[in-house]
């Protein structure tokens, strides 16, 4: 079976676990360096080329994999002077971001009039989950391109879910973060309301584990609030913040009450306002007990 040429973009906690797992599927890989060497040097060692700039990412591809920050970081590498789009060519750009949804339907039509197709795909679950190839994945997009691009998906992905047109995968994606953001502030206030009654977190867990209120999300969350395993779920609380942040313009822009987002929101912005924007959602719950003048 042939394969079609892919690039990708943003090889950094996810993104090189994902272009790894292209790579192990036989696609001729192409890969833009960024801030860091290391993940680029490892993937051209196992056979991937680089390309200079994203102009040339989008010579040599067919399809581009995008995984960056957000939608500034995914307009900069789209519409730059040395862009993607620059390239002049039909090309399908899937972001893998979590994007604001505005954005992304705002650039898919810019983008056709070019003849370049942008669809997005933003992820679910962790960066060990990209290594392994186990990655939740919400499309949106035109059927037929989803289809021609899910050979790629399933590469890095365990469950892959066409939410309906672009656009809506990242709205779906700002839905389940807020979930699962909210879910984290939860547990952060309810380890600092446990620690003034002298309830330890090991006392939560014995209640919490293995009942109806267990999830993949709370043992990853209680595996750095009972080991200190600052490594156990890998995403910033800035990102959180910034996700958030688009989950309030999307409400806003929809003049939908959202007071249970702007409550959550409130507690990352706390945590980033504080200078702890690069610690990881779990260590909400220290910040949380800081500032109630406990111990998490």
């Amino acid at each position: 079976m042939s394969h079609e040429n892919i690039g990708f973009a943003g090889l950094g906690l996810m993104g090189h676990g994902m272009a790894s797992n292209i790579l192990k599927k036989g696609f001729p890989l192409a890969v833009l360096a960024h801030r860091s060497r290391a993940n680029v040097d490892d993937l051209i060692g196992k056979g991937a080329r680089e390309a200079a700039s994203p102009r040339q990412l989008a010579e040599m591809s067919d399809i581009v994999v995008l995984c960056v920050t957000g939608s500034v970081q995914v307009e900069q590498l789209v519409l730059g002077e040395d862009g993607l789009a620059a390239a002049g060519k039909k090309l399908v750009i899937v972001d893998c971001s979590t994007s604001d949804p505005s954005s992304t339907v705002r650039l898919a039509a810019d983008l056709a009039r070019k003849g370049v197709v942008l669809i997005d795909a933003p992820l679910s679950r962790t960066p060990k989950d990209a290594a392994e190839g186990t990655l939740d994945v919400m499309v949106g997009g035109a059927a037929d391109v989803v289809e021609r691009v899910r050979p790629v998906l399933d590469a890095f992905s365990g469950k892959v879910t066409h939410t309906g047109p672009t656009g809506s995968g990242h709205t779906m994606k700002l839905l389940n973060n807020f979930i699962s953001l909210g879910y984290g502030a939860i547990y952060a206030e309810a380890l600092a309301l446990g620690a003034k009654a002298g309830l330890t977190p090991v006392v939560i867990d014995k209640v919490i584990r293995g009942g109806r209120m267990d999830c993949g999300f709370y043992q990853t969350f209680f595996k750095y609030v009972l080991e200190r395993d600052r490594d156990a779920h890998k995403f910033a609380l800035r990102n959180a913040l910034k996700d958030l942040s688009y989950l309030s313009a999307f409400a806003n822009a929809s003049e939908t009450a959202n007071p249970i987002g702007a409550s959550v929101r409130n507690s990352y912005a706390l945590a980033v306002g504080m200078g702890r924007g690069e610690d990881y959602i779990p260590m909400l719950s220290d910040i949380i007990a800081e500032v109630n003048g406990v111990k998490s």
